[in-house]
């Protein structure tokens, strides 16, 4: 049952005077519940608890810990339809999105339960003492990931559950062993009091300390700044605009104390289309692009809004079928009116620029907060003239840049801005002749995709979910898949301590039996004193 009180640990708390309400963007109403803001002091105790609760946490094992992200997914699943329906009445969303978001929430949980259960991910390295080295004896050091503190998670307005309360940024902390604290997203504050339900309870249910876990509403942005402020928060996890992830990045860098914030931003994802596969497909490659542009409402961080091509009857021929195609693909509804009210205010100012063309535009009516798609064209060098014109448009909106040859498209990719994704469209082995042109998308990008679309982000080990500034803050780690746990953790060494008080992960004996590099080799065998 949704009481739209925030939890500080175990206990639900509403003493502060400001609420709020949620909205459902497909009747165009707002919810029933009404929420309540989080005050300085449920802020101040929520940190504190989480902060007294770090040094048992991060010393819990990792099968315990395991244990719990296994309960979570377990209690996740027991909400069961008023999870789907709270969901769908918040965003708008179908209930298959719902379902679907669902199980990869639920698969992100058991992903880093694994890992858990496995322990090698501690990256443990040992070097063993030489005594009798000369002329300087060598002493025994060991080192592995340790977990950095609490850790502020801030929800995604357009993934509700999989990059929210219980998301991957959420799971990746508490598999480390970092305490997390939510900062609710206020346009699905229902969908993350039930997660946060959950997670109270399968925290009970395995005997993690109280303070583990807290969730915080926000109807606007003083509870988040409160937050990254706090000295107890040690770090700082965000999905949304760049406008937001910029000003905690700036807010985190001025503190006594600063601290990382890993923000995934914006990206526009180019989507490279070489002369062959338009001669050979354009027709095919429209309808798909047209597809993927309004996938979701293009509401989507992997969103294709910029397409480059080479002037060409291929180029020309596309472009037509683009905008034939997209206009068939009937509007759907957007998250909240503020997102379509950006979306209207951006889609506008992009399409006021001097020398662009709009080739298609939805003109019939469409339902409140529907979204009408737009596609635009301009020539590459009004393109690298007008830096508006790369700028991100959140939603069912594309431009296609038409570049006089391949050295102008090369030099357009070089000034774009970083990027999440970058992708290659060929045929017959062309990409051989475009070495420039993806070597320079390679620079400009954190995953690059061959003939395909960039909606879609598969969660596995092999996946890169970040790229250059600003699509992230720090293009050296991943968003999604096990190994954004690195996010959250920093490397620390002993040297010459005693083996019964090292942790188990370096001791002599090797009692979990994970892999370990000793003296330079990969082994999972025991240390002996021969």
């Amino acid at each position: 049952m949704i009481t739209g009180k925030n939890y500080i640990g175990n206990q639900q708390s509403a003493k502060g005077e400001v609420t709020f309400k949620t909205f459902n963007p497909q009747l165009n109403v707002e919810n029933k519940n009404t929420f309540y803001e989080a005050t300085s002091d449920e802020i101040n105790n929520a940190v504190s608890l989480a902060t007294k609760t770090f040094k048992e946490f991060s010393n819990i094992s990792g099968l315990k810990r395991a244990e719990f992200l296994n309960a979570i997914a377990d209690e996740i699943l027991d909400l069961g339809d008023e999870l789907i329906n709270t969901y769908c009445s918040e965003t708008g969303l179908p209930a298959g999105r719902a379902q679907g978001e669902r199980g990869r929430t639920i698969g992100q949980l058991r992903s880093f339960a694994t890992l858990l259960e496995k322990g090698s991910w501690v990256d443990a390295s040992i070097d063993t003492a030489q005594p009798n080295r000369a002329p300087i004896p060598k002493p025994d050091l060991r080192k592995m990931l340790t977990a950095l503190g609490p850790v502020v998670v801030f929800g995604a307005s357009n993934f509700p559950l999989a990059y929210s309360t219980a998301g991957g940024d959420t799971a990746a902390a508490f598999a480390a062993g970092c305490p997390v604290l939510v900062k609710s997203h206020p346009m699905h504050a229902g969908t993350g009091e039930l997660v946060a339900s959950a997670i109270i309870k399968a925290a009970k249910k395995t005997g993690m300390p109280n303070g583990v876990f807290s969730n915080l509403n926000s109807s606007g942005i003083e509870v988040g700044t409160q937050l990254v402020s706090h000295a107890g928060v040690k770090a700082v996890g965000f999905t949304g605009s760049i406008r937001g992830g910029r000003a905690l990045y700036d807010l985190a860098s001025k503190r006594k104390e600063p601290i990382p914030v890993f923000a995934e931003m914006g990206s526009v994802n180019p989507v490279i289309m070489l002369p062959k596969s338009l001669e050979n497909r354009a027709n095919d490659l429209a309808k798909t692009y047209a597809g993927s542009i309004t996938l979701g409402t293009g509401q989507f961080c992997t969103n294709p809004g910029l397409i480059l091509g080479i002037k060409g009857d291929g180029l020309t021929q596309f472009i037509s079928e683009l905008a034939a195609q997209i206009v068939q693909i009937d509007p759907m509804c957007m998250l909240h009116p503020n997102i379509v009210g950006a979306f209207e205010i951006n889609k506008e100012k992009a399409i006021s620029q001097k020398d662009l063309t709009v080739v298609s535009d939805y003109k019939d009516a469409v339902e409140t907060n529907f979204a009408r798609q737009v596609v635009t064209t301009v020539s590459g060098q009004t393109f690298l003239e007008n830096p508006t014109l790369h700028q991100e448009v959140f939603g069912p909106y594309s431009i296609v840049v038409q570049c006089e040859d391949g050295q102008q498209l090369e030099t357009i990719i070089a000034s774009l801005e970083g990027q999440l994704t970058g992708t290659i469209i060929a045929d017959d082995n062309e990409e051989t002749n475009f070495s420039g042109v993806i070597s320079a998308l390679q620079n400009r990008v954190g995953r690059i995709i061959f003939n395909g679309v960039p909606t879609g982000v598969e969660v596995c080990p092999s996946m890169n979910h970040g790229g250059p500034y600003p699509a992230s803050t720090d293009s050296r780690f991943t968003a999604v898949g096990i190994h954004s746990i690195k996010r959250w953790v920093r490397p620390f060494s002993y040297q010459d301590w005693p083996n019964n008080l090292l942790p188990a992960e370096l001791q002599n004996e090797n009692p979990l039996g994970i892999s370990r590099l000793v003296n330079g080799n990969q082994t999972k065998g025991a240390i002996t004193n021969e």
